[in-house]
């Protein structure tokens, strides 16, 4: 199929009639039809059926289409890549991605060391998931962002920055006194609580399930979140420990709840990201010394 065919192919799938993929596309109703059947002809198959004054995918057209669907992904993807090298970029902004966990209590603390030495610089800040931050400096729309065990890319420069140990904020009461007392808790001493686990699509929520395979412990799961904050929350509101990164725990409300260093120590390393072919500037460098400097100054153990 040439591309030509794959525009008007994915017109009529997204839209179900030659008029209306004809207007989508800004061309006339005889140029689709005549498109399609070209494209029938070249492919040896069918692509619709006329069922009921509208087009029907066959199986074929219906076993093409995510491809199709990935391929718009990637010409999106290259439209936006293009935009943003057109654009370029001013001397007085920075565009800075940050996983959520690392947005309440490390990027104020970044921001207020940084703006003692960059007043006038605007900082433009998003909190996204880390896959969503690599696909983001991937095509250039932000120029630096730091994230948990994110992974590797070719297009991106990565850089271990210290790293975090998993906490269970529990709530008060729902442990022994002799055991809150330690600062520490174990699995085993979990084993009957109702927990409040992470995604196993998130990068914490992978090291977690990793460390009780490992150590062949077995937890309460009562419920799945997505964003540690909420299992903070959660926790908060007494349905369950939450096991969370010790950058989201230095936020717990310590009248509600107890905070405990998880044994054995399971460590969350914190990551650095940006694009391979921009320079590092200073600007950069500076941020990313205040965001280590924050990391420390709430229990970060610093990179060797």
């Amino acid at each position: 199929m040439r591309l030509r065919h794959i525009e008007v192919f994915n017109a009529v799938m997204l839209t179900g009639s030659v008029s209306a993929a004809a207007r989508m596309i800004n061309v006339t109703q005889p140029a689709v039809s005549r498109t399609l059947q070209h494209a029938e002809l070249q492919l040896g198959f069918p692509l619709f059926q006329r069922v009921g004054g509208r087009l029907r995918p066959t199986v074929e057209a219906q076993t093409l289409y995510p491809h199709v669907e990935r391929l718009f992904a990637q010409l999106d993807e290259v439209q936006r890549l293009s935009a943003n090298l057109r654009a370029g970029r001013s001397q007085n902004e920075l565009r800075v991605l940050t996983v959520l966990a690392l947005s309440y209590e490390v990027m104020p603390r970044a921001i207020r060391l940084f703006r003692q030495r960059h007043a006038s610089l605007i900082v433009h800040h998003q909190a996204l998931h880390s896959h969503q931050i690599v696909s983001s400096l991937v095509l250039q729309e932000a120029d630096v962002g730091y994230a948990f065990n994110a992974v590797p890319h070719p297009a991106l420069t990565q850089e271990l920055l210290g790293s975090r140990h998993v906490m269970c904020v529990v709530p008060r009461g729902m442990l022994p006194e002799r055991v809150t007392r330690t600062g520490q808790v174990t699995l085993e001493q979990l084993s009957d609580l109702p927990v409040i686990a992470l995604d196993g699509q998130d990068p914490l929520g992978m090291l977690l399930a990793n460390a009780l395979r490992d150590n062949g412990a077995g937890l309460n799961v009562v419920m799945t979140v997505q964003t540690y904050h909420v299992a903070l929350s959660l926790a908060h509101h007494g349905e369950g420990v939450a096991l969370v990164e010790s950058c989201t725990a230095a936020s717990a409300d310590r009248s509600k709840v107890d905070v405990l260093r998880l044994e054995p120590a399971i460590g969350v390393p914190v990551h650095v990201l940006r694009p391979s072919a921009r320079p590092n500037s200073q600007t950069i460098r500076f941020f990313t010394r205040c965001i280590q400097q924050a990391l420390i100054d709430i229990g970060v153990k610093p990179a060797a």
